[in-house]
């Protein structure tokens, strides 16, 4: 079997993400040797059609994927903080190898489409509180979320989308650096823009954390009615033909771990018994070491393993995976994303075995 380099958690514009589009990521993918590219955005299926065109005219083996923030019941009246570090029993979770031509429906297509509604509306809210606040201070413009919506995204909207509306918006309306910072400040409550206002990346940020985060003008405490449960979604993952998936967090920046995940194997005790099979990680969020450790016990656990580097922030950085100190991943590493990868290509493609993922990938990429 030849290993070839796989990034099997990638966001699109098709919910939020640092690319322009979907050639721009399969480009970058392509020039960085990039073999196997999963799409992974929240709530929504809308980019597979066009992820596989461009896939095929590139020599990429796709894989088809989706990501939901479920609610865990049981962990939030426990207290217990899964993969979100500040929310106990919120509970991000992955479908992998998703089947394509989409096959959701009845019910489940009810439900993803619900939630994605009730997504879009909360970021509609934010929108009207942020408008509120640019009227408080005499900004002389607002944000249209119709328009933010129109050109900024392709259905599903994300509070960076408002983010960057704001950044262009400041922008479009005030002329000269020293007045843009002015306004920032104004905009902020009296804290100035610690970024270098050039960096749209690291600006949107800074708006984001400031006024849609709590504690912010613009943020909006969100619906209940956005969250289903993780059963639910399991449910929805499945009936598109897919596999339920939970993505570790494992060490942050401090070497922290969460409630959920610093007992490996009481953690991974606990995925058996909710009936995952699968697991992720976002590389750049860990060291090597920690990964190694991880992700080698989960597979001698029975489980799936595969790696990503999700994109879901206004930063373009590079599709090839490296962990948190920028190291590329160990052949131990490369090797388990690979039979990942492979497992879920049979998988999505019909098949049983590693050694069938793995002939169907090496003749699409050849």
């Amino acid at each position: 079997m030849k290993i070839v380099d796989v990034n099997a958690h990638l966001h699109t514009p098709y919910s939020f993400s640092a690319f322009d589009g979907v050639c721009q990521a399969l480009d970058m993918a392509a020039a960085e040797g990039v073999k196997v590219v999963g799409i992974n955005d929240f709530y929504s299926l809308d980019g597979y059609k066009e992820w596989s065109e461009e896939c095929g005219k590139r020599h990429l083996f796709p894989l088809f994927n989706i990501e939901f923030i479920s609610l865990n019941v049981e962990d939030q009246i426990a207290g217990v903080r899964v993969n979100d570090p500040n929310n106990p029993g919120r509970t991000y979770l992955s479908g992998k190898g998703l089947k394509y031509p989409v096959i959701l429906s009845g019910k489940e297509a009810e439900q993803l489409a619900a939630v994605k509604a009730e997504s879009n509306a909360q970021v509609a809210k934010m929108c009207e509180k942020l408008n509120s606040h640019l009227d408080s201070i005499k900004a002389g413009f607002n944000i249209s979320f119709a328009e933010v919506e129109q050109r900024l995204t392709r259905g599903s909207i994300r509070e960076r989308h408002l983010a960057k509306a704001l950044r262009l918006s400041i922008e479009s309306h005030i002329s000269g650096e020293a007045a843009q910072l002015s306004f920032y400040e104004q905009v902020f409550g009296g804290k100035a823009l610690k970024s270098d206002i050039h960096n749209a990346a690291a600006v949107e940020n800074e708006i984001r954390g400031n006024l849609l985060k709590s504690g912010g003008a613009a943020f909006v405490v969100e619906d209940p009615k956005a969250f289903l449960p993780m059963e639910t979604v399991q449910r929805i993952i499945e009936a598109a033909g897919g596999i339920p998936t939970y993505p570790f967090l494992a060490d942050d920046a401090k070497g922290n771990f969460t409630d959920f995940e610093q007992d490996l194997q009481k953690c991974a005790d606990t995925l058996k018994k909710r009936g995952f099979k699968s697991c992720e990680f976002i590389t750049t969020r860990n060291t090597t070491e920690v990964l190694e450790k991880y992700a080698g016990y989960l597979v001698d656990e029975g489980f799936t393993v595969t790696f990503g580097s999700e994109h879901n922030t206004p930063a373009l950085e590079p599709i090839k995976l490296r962990t948190s100190n920028c190291a590329d991943l160990s052949d131990k590493l490369k090797e388990i994303n690979y039979t990942g990868a492979c497992l879920v290509a049979a998988h999505q493609n019909g098949l049983s075995t590693v050694e069938e993922g793995d002939a169907l990938i090496t003749k699409t990429i050849l």
